[in-house]
C-alpha cells in the first residue's frame, strides 16, 4: 500500500534555490519533481531553469556546463542553449537542428528565493507568489537558515499548521493553540492561532499567523515573546523525499543583544519542534477517512483546500515556453 494516495508532485510554485546561492555566471545541477534540472544565471543577472540533458548526445548541462552570455554551454560539444531552451549555437555546424531544444521551466525570483512552477499537465502559472515586506527591511534581522531532506509528502508537513493537538502531545507546549481564524481563498490558506509560550517570567500570550500559497511557499509570523517571520518552502525531490527550507527573520528590539539572544532562543525552539516531527512524518501513512474529533483543528478544511493542487498525471510533462520575472 502506498503511504500517500494523493499524487506525489503537487502543482504550484516551489523553491529550487536561494538567490545568494546562484551568482552571476553560476551553474547548479538540481533534482526536483523527479527530474534532473540545471539552474544558471546569465550575464544579465536573470536566473533560468532547464531540463538537464543536452538533446545532442545526452550530457548533463549542470555538470561541467558553463554560462556564455545569457546561454548555457554543454560541457560535451559546446552546444549552447538560451534560458528559453532554444539552441543558440553549434560551433562546428552550419545549421542548428530545428529539434535542438531543452524544456524550460517557469521561474520567479523574489524575496531572496528562486522558485519554479510545476504542473502535472504542463499548464503555466495560475497564481503568483507575493512580495514579503519584511525581506530587506532595516527593521528586521538578517535571515538565518535551516534545511532538511525528509522522507514524506508536502501535504503531510503542511497539515501540521492546522493540527492543534499535536503541539501539546508531540512538542510539549504549555497548551493546545486555539484556532481563531481558518479560511481559504483559492490557492491561499490563512490560519491564525492563539497560543501560550513558556518563558523564564512565566507564560506569555502570543499568536501564529500562517499564509500558505499552495504547498511550496509559506509565511509564518510568530508574535508574542519576539516577533519572528519564517519563510518556508517544501519542494518534492523524487518519489521519496522532500527538500524543506526555513529562513527566519526577527524584528529588531531596541537592545541589539536582546534581539540576538531572544530571537536565537525562539528559532532553536522551532528547530526543536521540527526535529520532533520528522520521525513521525517519515513513518506515518495518510488516512483519507481520518477519524477527526473536536479539538483536532480545521484539518477537514485544510484537506478540502489541498485537493486543488493535484492532477491525474503525477510525472512531469513538457511545459510551455517559460517566462521569467526578476
Amino acid at each position: 500500500m502506498s503511504r500517500f494516495p494523493m499524487a506525489r508532485y503537487p502543482n504550484g510554485w516551489f523553491q529550487v534555490a536561494y538567490s545568494h546561492e546562484l551568482e552571476k555566471g553560476a551553474v547548479l545541477p538540481l533534482k526536483y519533481f523527479g527530474s534532473e534540472l540545471v539552474l544558471f544565471r546569465g550575464e544579465d543577472g536573470v536566473a533560468h531553469l532547464l531540463d538537464a540533458y543536452c538533446p545532442h548526445l545526452g550530457a548533463h548541462l549542470g555538470h561541467g556546463g558553463k554560462v556564455c552570455g545569457n546561454s548555457i554551454q554543454c560541457p560535451f560539444h559546446a552546444w549552447e542553449f538560451s534560458g528559453q531552451g532554444d539552441c543558440t549555437s553549434v560551433p562546428y555546424a552550419k545549421k542548428i537542428p530545428p529539434k535542438a531544444k531543452v524544456k524550460p521551466w517557469h521561474v520567479r525570483e523574489l524575496n531572496g528565493l528562486i522558485l519554479a512552477w510545476y504542473h502535472g499537465e504542463g499548464i503555466g502559472p495560475q497564481w503568483e507568489v507575493p512580495l514579503v515586506s519584511e525581506v530587506g527591511s532595516g527593521e528586521w534581522s538578517e535571515r538565518e537558515y535551516r534545511r532538511w531532506k525528509i522522507k514524506t509528502h508536502n501535504q503531510e508537513m503542511a497539515e501540521n499548521a492546522v493540527d492543534s493537538a499535536h503541539f501539546l502531545y508531540v512538542h510539549g507546549t504549555s497548551g493546545m493553540p486555539t484556532v481563531a481564524t481558518a479560511e481559504t481563498d483559492g490557492h491561499l490558506l490563512h490560519v491564525i492561532s492563539e497560543t501560550k509560550m513558556r518563558t523564564p517570567m512565566g507564560k506569555v500570550g502570543g499568536s501564529v499567523e500562517v499564509h500558505a500559497y499552495g504547498f511550496g511557499f509559506t509565511t509564518t509570523r510568530f508574535r508574542g515573546i519576539v516577533e519572528t517571520l519564517l519563510v518556508s518552502s517544501a519542494t518534492t525531490i523524487d518519489e521519496d523525499y522532500v527538500d524543506l527550507r526555513f529562513a527566519f527573520m526577527v524584528r529588531k528590539l531596541p537592545d541589539k543583544d536582546a534581539t540576538s539572544t531572544v530571537g536565537a532562543a525562539f528559532i532553536r525552539e522551532i528547530d526543536r519542534q521540527l526535529q520532533q516531527d520528522i520521525p513521525i512524518w517519515e513513518n506515518k501513512i495518510f488516512i483519507p477517512t481520518a477519524l477527526l474529533v473536536d479539538g483536532d483543528g480545521p484539518i477537514g478544511l485544510f484537506r478540502k483546500w489541498a485537493k486543488q493542487f493535484y492532477t491525474e498525471t503525477t510525472a512531469p510533462k513538457k511545459l510551455p515556453i517559460a517566462t521569467v520575472s526578476a
